[in-house]
């Protein structure tokens, strides 16, 4: 049977006016699963009527007494109704997570309210949630996850997944024997890199409120700001290599002969009259591009067309430079990471001897 869900409401968020309603406040509830972190948001009145639910379905309350209503004071205007609604809402929900009756728990109501599959769905429940089952708005759900200092790494951890999804797609694309095959890769990496750049500036927003409600320290503040620093740079050179190399690919099929150029050359292709064989020299067949120009609009196209493709070839020269500087860092990195490896076996050699001596004069000493 797998873990009761970890809920904590650590922080609120004021909802806007709109032209149909009010403002009005958001409880922000964390539950950390075995496999997931994630935001659920409510308002009061959605807790309100998980408490009837609750209370029909069971045919009795919840262990613990849902917080009252307060008729001559609103959290919009009172920020200690709105702490004190926190911590009741809380308790509130982590009776029922906690409680070692699983009556409430096991109602479609109380799963329904955290966004959490049915108990008849066979998928994994965290697989379920990284999909967005059941969110509303991911997007307000993502900003109030990524002001809580826990949550904030896991939306990170989830941003750089979507990195290396692309990277996947790029080099699927790149290595894509049909056209078809290679859009479709490329669609697919420039879907996560527009994701992942919604949670880049999703993190850094939610950084900044933490770092003025004073919720982190300065140095995990700053290495954060570096985390985010180096996302961005990642993001900026997947983004040039998902056009870069797009454009250099389309220069090399615009490049690339036609099956009457080949048939010319060969000279297997229709012979021209009068002559019993291949003529050297003779005129190519004309094509869209050529057809309208004279001879010295085709050499002026020949021109441009041999442009573009050195430009092209620098592109993808740029390209495999960046490529080879970044696998020269990964390899420092790995010698780096193998020498620490080095002298932790060593430490531990050293610290295994100072046992084996401490055991052998404790038995002196027995």
């Amino acid at each position: 049977m797998a873990p009761p869900a970890e809920i904590t409401i650590p922080t609120t968020s004021l909802h806007p006016q709109t032209d149909i309603s009010k403002p009005y406040t958001l409880y922000n509830i964390t539950l950390r699963l075995p496999l997931r972190t994630f935001v659920v948001q409510k308002r009061y009145s959605d807790f309100d009527t998980l408490h009837q639910n609750l209370t029909s379905l069971v045919g009795t309350p919840p262990p613990v007494t849902l917080p009252g209503k307060s008729w001559f004071k609103s959290t919009v205007s009172s920020p200690e109704l709105t702490e004190d609604r926190r911590r009741g809402l809380e308790s509130y929900l982590r009776a029922i997570a906690e409680s070692p009756d699983r009556r409430w728990r096991d109602t479609p109501a109380w799963r329904t309210f955290l966004n959490l599959p049915s108990m008849s769905s066979t998928g994994n429940s965290a697989a379920s949630v990284r999909a967005g089952y059941g969110i509303p708005s991911r997007d307000a759900a993502n900003a109030a996850a990524a002001q809580d200092p826990g949550t904030w790494l896991d939306l990170y951890g989830e941003m750089k997944r979507d990195f290396q999804e692309a990277r996947r797609c790029l080099a699927r694309r790149d290595s894509a024997a049909d056209n078809s095959a290679a859009l479709e890769a490329g669609s697919a990496a420039k879907k996560a890199l527009v994701k992942a750049g919604g949670l880049l500036t999703i993190l850094a927003d939610g950084l900044r409120t933490m770092q003025d409600s004073k919720r982190l320290g300065e140095g995990e503040a700053r290495r954060r700001k570096d985390l985010l620093s180096a996302a961005r740079v990642d993001r900026e050179d997947l983004e040039k290599l998902s056009t870069t190399v797009s454009a250099a690919a389309k220069a090399s099929q615009r490049a690339m002969p036609s099956a009457a150029d080949k048939a010319a050359l060969m000279g297997s292709g229709p012979r021209m009259r009068g002559g019993g064989g291949r003529v050297l020299g003779a005129p190519l067949p004309e094509t869209e591009r050529t057809r309208e120009l004279d001879n010295q609009g085709v050499v002026q196209l020949q021109s441009q067309m041999m442009k573009e493709q050195d430009e092209d070839v620098e592109e993808l020269a740029k390209i495999i430079r960046r490529q080879r500087e970044m696998a020269d860092q990964i390899h420092r990195e790995v010698e780096e990471q193998n020498e620490m490896l080095d002298h932790v076996n060593a430490q531990a050699d050293v610290v295994a001897g100072k046992v084996t001596v401490a055991k052998n004069r404790t038995k002196k000493i027995s």
